[in-house]
């Protein structure tokens, strides 16, 4: 199927002789998935379907409480702070953002009043320019009007830097201008292809100017608003415990009509996530648990109890190790793993090639992962256009200590390998959770067939991704030598998935560790691709170019992908939910629902 033939089909489904269904699924059967078919009916002027789930009540309200389980804990409730997953789930309750993603890569206006094609005037020609239309008649929770005056002290608290943001790289080069009370006008400096990056999704989060006017910029970490949001979401803000409890009531004055059901919404952190499914699928005490990072076969019979069921969302998020360059036991200016410092050991290419053959990925997923998750070698897997199909991994510990010889790292009489005086041994951490540590043990046991000493280091996940500036034990500091977790890809685009590639975006003091790269690795071949990808109208060469970032990464051996994830989630029989891969597991909360 050629671009002609694309064309050939889109012109069939605005004549009304070919459903979107059909179009999706005939662009399927040559490898491109439903999210970009849905971005390219869009850009073509066919407008979005509805959102994925069926809303059957007909009134808001009356559904009693809904109780979930976020067993990592939030820690805070600012959405442009939410560095981790846990923290963006939690927020999204209360703010939204002008649309996000459901599961089928539609964009679903939320706080716009439509999605902005060509046709409507929304999207310029050149793709330089977006016009949002704002829905009319939104109120705070605390009665104030929205606007587009808070859409636009929206991009300058997140553009400053002096804010310190994980969004800031949303924000930071484009223009945001008031038209009218409802209307705001986004301005990019070049031609950009994914224009659905700021005000949409994850990043996308509108905050009320009333409350946080007076605390952007280097105020920002001591806005009331952090732990005490004012939202527009369909729950407003009852009691915050940051680690442990999270509770909201249901927004009488909620801008969707006949939302939300429930009346009430409790977010419980703490325990595990073992505990978590047994809770939901075992016991039916809470309604839905987040982020089943449980062994298959534990899964597998908890569902027998007949209270609740597993559910599995294709995702973009992968489960990986980075290998740190720089040196995380010295400090200079203030902070260790500092980008001007070079590790003693894994600055050898050789070391990290050895440690990548080192990973039996097919075993972890077989034994561990299960229905979860699939083996890779690729950082990015989805939506599947953008995955390499260069890169391929191998579990072999003769080819990794032939390597290790070949390099000069010769084994001591202890069993550990050295050069020079310096010793293969790294300290390795993850976050508390049985399969990462399994899965750390399996890897730690084939490293010291090959000579290399791994100590293994555990944190608990709600301090491992805190965003907090203060803890040494957060996965952006990167205090060690080598450490694993699941990044998300929050868009079916993987552009802004892969700014943990470039050199503007390495996490350090200045900007409070919420920077996205966190292995403080850069390549300049790999800034300039991604560069270029960003302004690359031409979807097969934007293609191309985002996927040499990733080839980067991994060739060189920072980035060792283990497994592509499957979103996995528990809920209770009834409980009606609409779980997208390319936005938080809140993004549509107030269309739950119970059948």
């Amino acid at each position: 199927m050629d671009e002609n033939d694309i064309r050939g089909l889109i012109a069939e489904v605005k004549q009304g002789t070919l459903s979107r269904r059909s179009f999706i699924q005939s662009l399927a059967t040559v490898g491109i998935t439903a999210p970009i078919a849905s971005q390219i009916l869009l850009w073509n002027d066919v407008a979005m379907a509805n959102a994925t789930l069926a809303y059957k009540p007909t009134k808001a309200g009356g559904g009693g409480p809904l109780r979930m389980l976020v067993w990592q804990a939030p820690t805070l409730l600012n959405p442009h702070f939410a560095l981790g997953t846990k923290d963006q789930v939690a927020s999204r309750i209360f703010f939204e953002p002008l649309a996000g993603w459901d599961k089928e890569g539609n964009l679903i206006p939320c706080l716009a009043a439509e999605t902005p094609t060509k046709a409507n005037g929304g999207l310029s020609a050149d793709g330089t320019t977006v016009i949002w239309k704002l829905k009319q008649g939104v109120r705070w929770h605390d009665g104030k009007p929205f606007t587009a005056d808070d859409v636009v002290f929206t991009w300058t608290y997140a553009a400053d830097l002096a804010t310190a943001a994980y969004t800031t790289g949303s924000y930071k080069d484009i223009l945001v201008e008031k038209i009218d009370d409802h209307t705001v006008k986004v301005t990019f400096k070049a031609p950009t292809p994914f224009w659905a990056d700021p005000f949409v999704g994850a990043v996308g989060q509108i905050l009320p100017k009333h409350h946080f006017g007076d605390y952007a910029g280097a105020k920002s970490r001591d806005a009331p608003g952090n732990l005490k949001p004012v939202g527009t979401g369909p729950y407003k803000f009852v009691e915050f415990k940051p680690g442990d409890l999270l509770r909201a009531e249901r927004n009488p004055d909620y801008h969707v009509k006949n939302q939300p059901f429930f009346d009430t919404f409790e977010i419980k952190g703490g325990g595990d996530a073992v505990s978590a499914a047994r809770a939901v699928l075992q016991t039916g005490e809470y309604d839905y648990a987040w982020n089943l990072l449980v062994e298959d076969e534990i899964l597998k019979r908890m569902e027998t109890g007949g209270k609740g069921r597993v559910e599995y969302t294709t995702a973009g998020g992968i489960e990986f190790i980075i290998l740190n360059t720089t040196d995380p036991w010295t400090e200079v200016d203030g902070e260790r793993s500092n980008a001007r410092t070079k590790h003693p050991t894994l600055s050898d290419p050789a070391v990290r090639r050895a440690l990548n053959l080192l990973i039996d990925r097919e075993g972890i997923q077989k034994f561990i992962y299960g229905r979860a998750a699939i083996a890779t070698a690729s950082f990015v897997n989805q939506p599947p256009q953008f995955k390499s199909g260069k890169l391929k991994y191998e579990f072999n510990i003769d080819k990794a200590n032939k390597i290790l010889d070949e390099a000069g790292w010769k084994m001591g009489a202890d069993g550990i390998r050295a050069k020079d005086g310096k010793q293969l041994k790294y300290v390795f951490q993850t976050s508390i959770n049985a399969p990462r540590q399994k899965t750390q043990a399996i890897i730690k046991q084939a490293c010291q067939k090959a000579g290399i000493e791994i100590e293994l280091k555990s944190v608990t996940a709600s301090v491992f991704f805190s965003s907090d500036a203060g803890n040494p034990d957060t996965y952006t500091k990167f205090y060690c030598d080598m450490e694993m977790y699941n990044a998300t890809q929050p868009q079916p685009d993987p552009e802004r998935f892969l700014n943990q590639c470039v050199s503007w975006e390495i996490a350090n003091k200045d900007n409070k560790w919420l920077g996205r790269n966190v292995s403080r690795w850069s390549d300049l071949d790999a800034d300039k691709a991604y560069k270029a990808a960003q302004n690359e109208l031409d979807p097969v060469k934007r293609a191309a170019l985002l996927i040499k970032v990733d080839e980067i990464f991994c060739e060189a051996n920072i980035f060792l992908p283990l497994l592509s994830r499957y979103i996995v989630g528990g809920a209770v029989n009834g409980l009606m939910t609409d779980i997208s891969g390319w936005d938080v597991t809140t993004w549509n909360i107030a269309s739950w629902y119970r059948s």
